[in-house]
């Protein structure tokens, strides 16, 4: 059985130093690329023929445009629908990578801190700076809520700015952890199939089978969760308490 650790490993394809600094193109960034490019090619195909009563291929886009903009609504409000582009963009760029990895030889990136912390870190850029935008004074004063002692900045000030750290630490640990744990599952009893060969095999050939439906389904969900969380977190940056 081979190592179930090595389908985390990043490999670099195309070496490329820069000033010292390692830029080089590697099995990460490949299914970055595949995933951008997987969305795009799939929403130009199902919506190459629009028609006013959808197809069953004009669906699918349609479903999941209806299905974010009602999470957006449900836990911003209207005032959140303009930022739908964003919010539609990270959830359809989290579930591909996350379904992506499913395939052999390919590469799950949102199994690692770098690449997911990367992009919390972003979506907390941008509630920071849409909260400064539309609530501008208001917002800082989040980080010393009124009626607070002056006395107690010292404590309430870094309280809050940790709290607001969090939130990108929390989506982060929460979607690595669970696409790690599942495909170091699925590649042991992947494992066990090869190893004992096809005729005493079928059991956990069945099993691969039921943890691979259930990857897809906790892919699925654990995208809602990154994406549902992202939305609340706008929410508060838009909305004062």
């Amino acid at each position: 059985m081979s190592d179930v650790m090595e389908q985390f490993e990043i490999k670099e394809i195309f070496p490329l130093k820069i000033s010292g600094h390692d830029i080089g193109f590697t099995n990460s960034s490949l299914c970055m690329v595949l995933a951008a490019v997987s969305v795009i090619t799939i929403f130009a195909l199902c919506l190459r023929k629009r028609q006013l009563i959808p197809t069953v291929a004009q669906c699918v886009p349609e479903s999941l445009y209806e299905f974010i903009y009602n999470m957006i609504a449900d836990n911003i409000g209207k005032a959140g629908l303009k930022y739908f582009p964003f919010i539609f963009t990270l959830f359809l760029f989290v579930v591909t990578g996350n379904l992506l990895g499913l395939f052999p030889y390919s590469f799950t990136f949102t199994s690692h801190l770098a690449a997911v912390g990367t992009l919390s870190l972003l979506a907390l850029a941008v509630n920071i700076f849409i909260g400064i935008k539309n609530r501008k004074w208001e917002y800082l004063r989040t980080f010393f809520p009124k009626g607070v002692p002056w006395v107690m900045a010292p404590l309430i000030v870094p309280i809050e700015i940790i709290s607001l750290l969090s939130k990108p630490f929390s989506l982060t640990i929460r979607l690595v952890a669970n696409m790690t744990v599942g495909h170091i599952m699925l590649k042991s009893i992947a494992g066990f199939v090869v190893a004992l060969g096809l005729l005493g095999g079928e059991i956990p050939l069945v099993f691969a089978g039921l943890i691979i439906a259930f990857e897809i389904f906790i892919g699925i969900l654990q995208a809602y969760i990154y994406t549902i969380l992202s939305c609340i977190y706008l929410g508060d940056a838009l909305h004062s308490h």
